[in-house]
């Protein structure tokens, strides 16, 4: 016979202990760093006043607090004040370190949500630590940046389940990442290498009120216009689908692209295997092999994003507006996001002040680049082209605009008069047009290709 007193006491400890996992429980006892440990750098961590303090030091580098245990799928929420204007802090996801790192101290790596009081402003961004650096800067997100309080508390929830990573600061959506990394790690807190910066030095990082959750998750939607990076090949997530995005490359077929002035798509010249299609090298001459590839379908106002990978000395470029009413030889004709190595192939010293260079608006603007934001030749670099419907125009590297401009605007007509486009009539002030991959005989590959019409 069963004892139904004992196993209705029983069934009911373990609906208590379900439910008191579904909540949120302390990270931090607010009493000592037990469950904590101090690596890789020096700054020195302690509690006071029911907060973790953290020292900023001169002369060592990023300092961590990171927890024993690792997480895999959590929401974790904190309040942080950080002491200064020109400094940064950060909060690290999912992240692992390499003990024989940073001369034996120990190397930090994984994604951590950025704290930045600088008037760059890009707190709530995603930064890869010691390893893909910036996956999510604010330019992606530009209406988030007021959302910091400097000299403050202010207060980050931090979302990781499955593949997805959200941020929000003070309430609001900021970042959206989504992975095929970590699917655990340790959460840390930084304190970040402030060099020899004796106006630094001393300054404190505040960090209280650090809660988890790890049972019972339930994924908050972040409202639709946010951009999202994800970084799963040739896919879209059930966010980018909802906000219109289509795939304008299936990562499999030719399906969508014929080539430019033929009613096919090119019998030789291009590649599509293991999720890229690639244009085949043959001697760096412009459209003589496959030829330049365009989209059946025309866009007039669109949000486009794509990932390219360069070979050594490579050439190539992405088009838009082209219309295929010019009937030329070469190239097919249109506004051009530059796909180039600035470094080895000699059209980034041709132009003017470097307007031939990558993610340059070919022959007509420079794009603004920091060097720190680019990724070596035979990485793959995240491009972004934004075509508004009042015909502004934006050009993004790596999540960073590098340039912006308005077609048809006195100042385009100016810079086309001055470029190799100066005798097409109307050069890039069509009202629709087709994307185009560019054929220029060296090896180059894309993937993730997709786009959203505004």
């Amino acid at each position: 016979m069963y004892n139904i007193k004992k196993y209705s006491v029983l069934a009911l400890s373990l609906i208590s202990l379900s439910a008191a996992a579904q909540k949120s429980k302390p990270l931090f006892d607010g009493k000592t760093l037990n469950g904590w440990k101090a690596v890789a750098g020096a700054a020195p961590y302690k509690v006071e006043d029911g907060m973790i303090v953290g020292t900023m030091t001169k002369g060592t580098p990023n300092s961590f607090l990171i927890t024993d245990k690792e997480y895999g799928d959590f929401i974790l929420e904190l309040d942080v004040k950080l002491e200064g204007e020109n400094t940064n802090s950060g909060i690290q996801t999912r992240s692992h370190i390499k003990p024989e790192g940073n001369n034996g101290k120990g190397l930090v790596y994984g994604r951590q949500m950025e704290i930045d009081p600088t008037p760059r402003a890009w707190t709530g961004g995603i930064y890869d630590e010691a390893r893909r650096l910036w996956l999510y800067p604010l330019e992606l997100n530009p209406s988030a940046k007021p959302l910091y309080k400097k000299n403050e508390f202010n207060h980050y929830k931090i979302e990781c389940i499955g593949n997805e990573l959200k941020t929000w600061v003070n309430g609001t959506p900021v970042a959206f990442v989504i992975d095929t990394l970590d699917k655990s790690g340790f959460i840390g807190l930084q304190v970040h290498g402030i060099g020899n910066n004796l106006e630094n030095d001393g300054k404190k990082v505040y960090f209280k009120n650090i809660n988890i959750q790890t049972g019972g998750l339930k994924s908050k939607s972040f409202p639709k216009g946010i951009y999202a990076v994800n970084l799963t090949p040739n896919s879209l997530s059930a966010y980018e689908k909802s906000d219109g995005y289509k795939l304008l490359f299936d990562g499999k077929s030719n399906a969508g692209w014929i080539g430019a002035y033929k009613s096919a798509f090119p019998s030789k010249g291009w590649k599509i295997e293991n999720g890229v299609i690639s244009v085949e090298p043959s001697g760096g001459a412009e459209s003589t092999n496959g030829g330049d590839i365009v989209t059946t379908e025309e866009f007039a106002a669109f949000d486009m994003s794509f990932e390219f990978k360069l070979t050594p000395g490579a050439n190539s470029g992405v088009k838009y507006f082209v219309t295929l009413s010019e009937k030329n030889t070469g190239s097919a004709i249109g506004l051009e996001y530059q796909v180039l190595d600035d470094v080895l192939h000699p059209d980034a010293k041709l132009g003017t002040d470097g307007n031939r260079t990558l993610a340059s608006l070919y022959d007509l603007m420079t794009a603004k680049k920091e060097a720190r934001f680019l990724r070596p030749i035979g990485s793959w670099n995240n491009a972004r082209l934004v075509v508004y419907p009042n015909n502004k125009v934006e050009h993004y590297l790596n999540g960073v605009k590098v340039l912006e401009y308005v077609r048809g605007s006195a100042e385009f007509e100016k810079l086309v008069a001055m470029s190799k486009y100066k005798d097409w009539k109307n050069f890039g002030v069509a009202p629709k047009g087709h994307i185009l991959l560019q054929d220029h005989g060296n090896k180059v590959d894309f993937r993730t290709i997709k786009i959203k019409k505004l």
